[in-house]
């Protein structure tokens, strides 16, 4: 019985030490998107933080179309951060298989 709790410690350990690393590599990615052919530019990182923005200077007389462009970056690039800790996360999951080669529950 405590070999089984011993193993599941293990478990845990495991999955906290690739909770960490998933948290690392997430802050660390770039997303850039672009919008409007390039007139807006926005990046951000891994947690969906912005960490730059350009806006062409012909945007700034015109606010509906740099609201609209501004959203357009925005939704793409929680696309895709939300995609990448997706992708992220299963593999992840994937790597349990590692902890437990059996496959079986002990």
């Amino acid at each position: 019985m405590f070999t089984n709790l011993g193993d599941m410690g293990k478990m845990l350990e495991g999955m906290q030490e690739n909770a960490t690393k998933l948290q690392e590599e997430l802050e660390s990615k770039i997303f850039s998107v672009k919008s409007g052919g390039g007139l807006v530019e926005l990046t951000v990182n891994g947690k969906g933080e912005v960490v730059d923005l350009n806006i062409d200077d012909e945007l700034l007389s015109d606010k509906d179309s740099l609201q609209i462009l501004l959203i357009g970056a925005m939704n793409d690039a929680n696309k895709m951060v939300q995609q990448n800790q997706q992708n992220s996360a299963m593999g992840m999951l994937g790597g349990l298989g590692a902890l437990n080669p059996s496959g079986g529950n002990k």
